[in-house]
């Protein structure tokens, strides 16, 4: 007979016995776990909780940027009896790649990714298939009801809800706050004529890229800003010719001829012309071993005032060197042209121009040439110029009040360049974007694009820069459009006259009745034959 155990012996195997238990128990829950519980078989980085993004609305409250439901598919693999229907139904329903989920159902992971962001009217598609082992875990997917029309400045989030570019990036930490709806400065109606518009200017003169932008001159509130190619933020995919690339704010050009407002304001300034005085134009301007042209035939002589009107590069060169090279730079750089612009828009470019600033190039960047800037950078530089002259950053944000600092330019300066302005549209190279009963003044830029071995001859960007109403402006209108060709209708032209001007005209034309711009008394353009930039 075996000896009775002992008080210890006892305890040791009733130990045992309940250790056994207990590992038949863990044992079994998790056999549940990975077979039959689906909620629990969800990876744990999955259940992730993403946190909402306030909505974007525009200066008048319509909706531009917003989460909507559209939860994560995941499947169990185990539970399906036919992986390879399965995957194939799945991959039809919601759009996702077919290799991709068969390859995650027969993986040896107990839970799959099908697909994420479900959108309801994909989901009763899903549901509708009645396949066993199929679970939404919640998120969201970010809306843009405007889509390709608000694209390039509205950006996009990533499938995590982070905003990857435009101001869903540049207002990152706004829209994560929790204060509820962001109004921005766009005015959705402005941004729908500007895209339009520019999209046709594009199409019809058969351009590389083309971009533009409204900004109120006062506030610095940026109204509109488009940039083309554009893409479809709803579709996450880009297609052929799409591109998320914004030229008005990412890439710098060499603006040509719209850069003399510039030179034309330091002189102005530093009282180094008369308007009426005549400077000799020629056939050339050699400055050392080089020469500057014209790029169309022009008088022997002008008067300063028709220098900037008919957009002669001799005559500007003239004029700018008389500010100098120091007091040039001085400028545009008070101006903020030599740096960087910094906006909610995280995207920015950083501006090109010379080390040497010397004589040739003084000449040359008076009229646009061996500088190159973003197109926003130099809109607010203008924009500075002619409201009074008074310094004014640009904002993505709604803020309807007076917003101008300090002087960069006195104020009779600044009354004299809208006074040419309204000139170069009434009588000089700008007649095609003027507007009647608005008084647009604006300036024309055409300029050969540099290349490998120089500037190529055929290869133009051209823009127009424009302000209304002239007497007391409170909106600017800037295009640019890169690489234009002529068209029957130009003549086979494709200088600034022909291509941005009419495209400024266009856009002024349907805005300023939105925005309230009181007619005035119709003054008439002079018949235009001249679309030189």
């Amino acid at each position: 007979m075996a000896a009775e155990l002992t008080v210890y012996q006892r305890r040791i195997l009733f130990g045992a016995a309940f250790a056994f238990v207990a590992f038949l128990g863990v044992g079994a829950r998790l056999v549940d776990v990975t077979a039959f519980n689906e909620k629990l078989a969800v990876p744990r980085k999955a259940e992730t909780v993403f946190a909402a993004r306030a909505d974007l609305v525009d200066r008048n409250g319509d909706l531009i940027a917003r989460d909507q439901p559209a939860d994560d598919l995941y499947a169990r693999p185990r539970l399906l009896k036919d992986k390879r229907a399965a995957a194939a139904a799945l991959a039809a329903a919601t759009g996702a790649d077919l290799t991709r989920v068969q390859a995650v159902l027969n993986d040896k992971y107990s839970s799959a990714l099908i697909a994420r962001r479900v959108v309801p009217e994909v989901r009763v598609k899903v549901d509708a298939l009645k396949l066993p082992g199929l679970e939404y875990l919640p998120n969201s997917k970010r809306d843009y009801p405007f889509g390709r029309t608000t694209a390039q400045v509205v950006g996009v989030t990533d499938l995590d809800g982070k905003g990857v570019s435009g101001l869903e990036l540049g207002l990152e930490k706004q829209v994560r706050s929790g204060q509820g709806p962001i109004a921005t400065s766009i005015d959705t109606r402005v941004q729908f004529i500007l895209a339009h518009e520019t999209a046709l200017s594009m199409a019809e003169f058969h351009a590389h890229a083309a971009g533009g932008l409204v900004m109120d001159v006062k506030t610095g509130e940026i109204l509109a800003l488009v940039s083309l190619p554009d893409f479809d933020p709803n579709a996450r995919n880009f297609q052929e010719g799409d591109s998320g690339r914004n030229i008005m704010v990412q890439d710098v050009y060499e603006l040509g001829s719209v850069f003399k407002i510039l030179a034309f304001s330091l002189a102005i300034q530093d009282h180094k012309i008369r308007l009426d005085e005549s400077l000799p134009i020629g056939n050339g301007f050699k400055i050392g071993k080089y020469t500057i042209h014209e790029a169309e035939h022009m008088p022997a002589y002008l008067s300063a005032r028709d220098v900037l009107a008919q957009s002669s590069n001799i005559g500007t060169a003239q004029i700018a060197l008389r500010s100098g090279a120091a007091r040039q730079r001085e400028f545009l750089t008070n101006l903020g042209l030599l740096r960087p612009l910094k906006s909610e828009l995280p995207e920015r470019a950083r501006p090109l121009y010379p080390s040497n600033w010397g004589i040739v190039e003084t000449a040359t960047i008076g009229f646009g040439h061996g500088i190159s800037v973003s197109p926003l950078s130099f809109a607010t530089a203008v924009a500075s110029i002619v409201n009074g002259g008074r310094r004014i950053a640009p904002t993505l944000l709604k803020n309807p009040v007076d917003s101008r600092g300090e002087q960069v330019v006195s104020p009779e300066t600044s009354a004299t360049m809208r006074d040419l302005l309204r000139y170069i549209v009434t009588d000089g190279t700008g007649r095609k974007a003027d507007v009647p009963g608005y008084d647009v003044g604006g300036k024309t830029g055409s300029a050969e694009k540099p290349g490998r071995h120089g500037y190529q001859a055929h290869k133009l960007v051209t823009s127009f820069c424009a302000t209304f109403p002239i007497a007391d402006p409170r909106y600017l209108v800037f295009v640019v459009l890169d690489e234009p060709h002529g068209t029957k209708a130009t003549g086979g032209f494709a200088l600034a006259g022909y291509t941005a001007a009419p495209l400024v005209g266009h856009v002024i034309a349907r805005i300023a009745p939105l925005l309230g711009v009181p007619i005035n008394p119709i003054t008439l353009a002079k018949e235009n034959h001249n679309g030189s930039g």
